[in-house]
């Protein structure tokens, strides 16, 4: 049985992960994502009871209960390779021995769902709107890195998806993997669902122009006019296939689902969405 170096995983004087700064104890095998540390806050206002209240960094966890349920909500910050930390740590609270430091023989499944904010790149993604991410496709390159990637992804959508959009080379290859069944149509039987690009940044990667012009001003255009069989690209966010990736690596239920805030066909944005994100939080935790 392999154990684990202590550069591979590094855990806290206090038994700790490093990052998220919980012990396996204060987890929940319901967990609910989302990006900004704040909003964890608004989740936790929400529950019936509260356990532990831990920040480190951007990360922010909470571990409550709400309504007959023990749920561990959990700010994971910007990007897909802060989903890499987040779930490699939240991974091995759950399934790794930290006093051994070796995998544990009961596999522990957690059901994870990120609620986010995002933008519509369709007319029937109108801002306020929930879009399920039913499959993402990932151009960050996060989970090539892991062995067994290409077996979850769908090659043949990623091959229409670079040769619709004239990909470049000098950006990483994109991957395509579908979000765990069972889990969104629990959670979004009644939302839109649809494909969510995960860029690799806010600015340039998603087509903003704000002072350096965009090596390929008309890749939007192209992303929006993308079409494999019924699927369109509905939504721009930058996590969603990480978790959807890596969760089905890990072998857990993962998903994501966005209000959208800006419609990036339409030039909208609302920057005011509180009462949207806190009814969507309502939403997960019932569902969840």
């Amino acid at each position: 049985m392999r154990t684990i170096p202590e550069s591979e995983l590094i855990i806290n004087p206090d038994g700790s992960a490093f990052h998220l700064h919980i012990k396996p104890e204060q987890l929940s095998d319901k967990i609910v994502l989302m990006g900004d540390p704040d909003r964890v806050s608004l989740a936790a206002s929400l529950f019936d009871s509260v356990e532990c209240d831990v920040r480190s960094r951007e990360f922010h966890s909470v571990t409550g209960g709400y309504k007959g349920k023990r749920i561990t909500a959990l700010s994971h910050g910007i990007g897909t390779d802060n989903i890499d930390i987040v779930l490699t740590e939240l991974d091995a609270l759950a399934n790794i021995d930290f006093a051994t430091r070796t995998v544990k023989e009961n596999f522990t499944q957690l059901t994870m769902v990120r609620v986010g904010t995002s933008g519509g790149m369709q007319p029937h993604t109108p801002v306020g709107s929930y879009v399920v991410s039913e499959k993402s496709i990932g151009l960050d390159g996060l989970l090539h890195y892991y062995a067994g990637s290409r077996a979850i992804c769908e090659e043949d959508f990623e091959e229409a998806f670079q040769k619709q959009v004239n990909w470049s080379p000098y950006h990483c290859s994109p991957y395509v993997v579908s979000a765990d069944e069972e889990l969104v149509d629990r959670i979004g039987f009644d939302m839109i669902r649809g494909v969510t690009a995960s860029a690799i940044g806010f600015y340039g990667p998603q087509g903003r122009y704000v002072r350096m012009p965009l090596a390929d001003p008309d890749l939007n255009a192209k992303i929006e006019a993308f079409r494999f069989g019924d699927y369109s690209i509905t939504n721009y966010e930058m996590e969603s296939s990480a978790l959807a990736g890596l969760g089905k690596l890990m072998g857990h239920k993962a998903m994501t689902v966005c209000t959208i805030i800006a419609n990036r066909v339409a030039l909208e944005s609302d920057t005011n969405y509180k009462g949207s994100i806190e009814e969507l939080l309502k939403i997960v935790l019932a569902r969840i």
